[in-house]
């Protein structure tokens, strides 16, 4: 009987602390410069996931925003991540801003603000 009580507190103990853990941010931020390295304000950035094999899929994640007057855009994967997940992505980025262009990859790393700059050319 006092194995089975010492079991449930334990039990109960785990529960308790595992409904504490607050599941941080995970979050990418991604800098648009130009060839001169100013800042591009309003470029459109797409971050986008392709498949790894030769199999007919959808894209499960696809988001585009645009910079601000920083050169910065945002995105925000806390609805991806869950906690106790391994990963979270690498997804492909794509960025626009009239007859410029540029592209890179970005590792979403889960619970953290996740950086990378592109540099748009003609």
């Amino acid at each position: 009987m006092k194995k089975i009580t010492l079991i449930g507190t334990l039990l109960l103990f785990f529960v308790i602390i595992s409904s504490c853990v607050k599941k941080e941010d995970t979050i990418a931020k991604i800098e648009i410069r130009d060839e001169n390295n100013d800042v591009v304000e309003q470029a459109m950035v797409v971050l986008y996931g392709t498949s790894t094999c030769n199999c007919p899929s959808q894209v499960a994640v696809s988001d585009t925003a645009y910079t601000n007057a920083a050169g910065i855009a945002t995105f925000n994967y806390n609805e991806i991540y869950q906690l106790g997940q391994a990963g979270v992505a690498v997804l492909d980025i794509n960025a626009y801003k009239a007859n410029r262009f540029g592209q890179g990859i970005i590792k979403i790393e889960a619970e953290v603000t996740n950086e990378e700059t592109i540099i748009i050319q003609p």
